[in-house]
């Protein structure tokens, strides 16, 4: 795409002069044609002064104001332009510039002393593709080449490449690269406690930095139950991100079905944002669905597993119901 463009840059003077009259009343009656003049002041290089003609001229005006106007020296029309306009003289004595019998004049001079237009230049803009690293990565999982360490998930075998994962866990990284590392070329990793499905939602994370569709959609309870088992994986393998997109998702879906399980989950893997949420959802229940959340089985568990947090979710109901 080709972009041109041109610049107008103007050089200006400006300068401000208070001119004050003070006697007013005593000037007045000198006739049309007479003035008061102010002291000169320097705009621009040249001299300028106020000439106030107390009596106006025969329509009782008082002031002139004109705008932009080019000078000339042998101009001899220059302080009577064409078509003046005027301030009736009531309006100046009954503004905040008369007091006390002094009238006070402010005029701001503007010069503009020289325009200047640069060329016109021609740009050329490319717009800048979105980052596809992702993509790639994803693929280079999907094609299945190039593989390193092997893992025994629920007696499944899933192969990866170790410099990616150990890129993007440190938990990972000391397993297949630190002094007690658990598996060298040729050897497998037996993962324990985690079902294949959800080894493999982590490595499409660990590849794509993306939940797979069916986690990232929530179509049903399932995948409800594969974002907590994922939040699980990610609170093992010190994955912050995936951990925060699981809190948000599991946040998102809170209700009076899920609210106590999601709670003992987020007590446990020590997601405070998460914990927070839920508090506050069971907090601001009315006693109607206060009752649902109580009928649960997740409520029931977290009794017999967690009954100190029971009792904090009550006592803060209880003060709050109070306030």
């Amino acid at each position: 795409m080709l972009q041109n463009f041109s610049t107008c840059t103007t050089e200006a003077a400006e300068g401000t002069h208070v001119f004050d009259v003070l006697g007013y009343s005593k000037l007045r009656g000198m006739s049309h044609h007479s003035y008061v003049r102010s002291g000169n002041f320097a705009v621009g290089g040249h001299d300028w002064a106020i000439r106030l003609y107390l009596d106006g001229n025969s329509q009782s005006s008082l002031v002139r104001k004109i705008g932009p106007m080019i000078f000339n020296s042998a101009d001899t029309t220059k302080f009577a332009p064409p078509d003046p306009y005027f301030k009736k003289r009531s309006e100046i004595e009954g503004s905040v510039y008369h007091k006390d019998d002094r009238l006070t004049i402010e005029c701001i001079v503007t010069i503009f002393e020289k325009t200047q237009v640069t060329k016109p230049k021609s740009t050329h803009k490319i717009d800048m593709p979105p980052s596809d690293l992702a993509e790639h990565l994803g693929r280079l999982l999907d094609d299945k080449k190039g593989f390193d360490v092997n893992f025994i998930v629920g007696g499944e075998t899933i192969k990866a490449h170790r410099f990616i994962l150990a890129m993007r866990s440190p938990v990972l990284r000391v397993e297949l690269y630190g002094p007690m590392r658990e598996a060298r070329l040729g050897q497998c990793i037996t993962i324990e406690d985690m079902q294949p499905a959800v080894f493999r939602a982590l490595l499409h994370f660990i590849y794509t930095d993306s939940l797979p569709h069916g986690a990232r959609d929530l179509e049903g309870d399932e995948d409800i139950e594969m974002v907590r088992l994922l939040l699980v994986a990610a609170d093992r393998y010190a994955m912050d991100r995936l951990k925060m997109v699981c809190q948000s998702i599991l946040c998102r879906d809170l209700n009076a079905d899920t609210v106590a399980t999601t709670l003992a989950l987020a007590d446990q893997h020590n997601c405070h944002k998460l914990k927070d949420a839920c508090l506050e959802f069971i907090e601001r229940s009315d006693d109607n669905a206060m009752d649902g959340v109580v009928a649960t089985q997740g409520f029931k568990d977290l009794k017999v597993t967690c009954p100190s947090l029971i009792v904090d979710v009550l006592e803060n109901r209880r003060k709050l119901r109070k306030a």
